[in-house]
């Protein structure tokens, strides 16, 4: 096979893209959510991984949260790999990792990427499904009990598990 012909096979296998994000939490137990300004609803701080660069999600996860709410957060545990197909662009591979928990002096220390969000906010996990639309509530509530049970990370597809 030709240099030539090697490249033609890549360029003709299908694409996924991924995200990544962290799960903030304060000493409560409330989720750390941000209110992106390009779509509705409410999101984990995170976003899109970029090989291109030879980024990780691990270190997509700590580059969005430190451009988005202005924290390094050291990615702990992977809690979850959510599968999401769709029929009009690539797949989407979402990982989440725990970030922890933020005392009251780091949550003072938030500052939003104003470019791409409006504002934050912790939510209780009973209020979660109100602010995170589909899949992405599912996603986020299967990382919580995977937290809360201290397994390892969940396989999901479109934010619940297999079946």
């Amino acid at each position: 096979m030709t240099t030539a012909d090697r490249a033609a096979w890549f360029a003709s296998l299908p694409r996924v893209q991924a995200g990544a994000a962290v799960l903030l939490r304060d000493g409560a137990g409330r989720v750390l959510l941000v209110e992106p300004n390009y779509r509705p609803g409410w999101a984990l701080p995170g976003g899109t991984v970029e090989p291109e660069r030879g980024e990780t999600p691990r270190q997509a996860a700590r580059r969005e949260a430190r451009e988005e709410i202005g924290l390094d957060v050291e990615p702990g545990r992977l809690l979850a790999v959510d599968w999401v197909p769709h029929v009009d662009r690539p797949p989407v591979v979402g990982y989440v990792y725990d970030g922890g928990v933020l005392g009251e002096e780091r949550l003072g220390r938030i500052r939003i990427q104003e470019a791409e969000l409006l504002s934050w906010r912790l939510v209780e996990r009973g209020d979660l499904p109100r602010h995170l639309p589909g899949e992405l509530g599912d996603r986020v509530l299967s990382a919580l009990a995977a937290l809360d049970a201290g397994t390892g990370a969940v396989e999901l597809e479109n934010g619940l598990p297999p079946r």
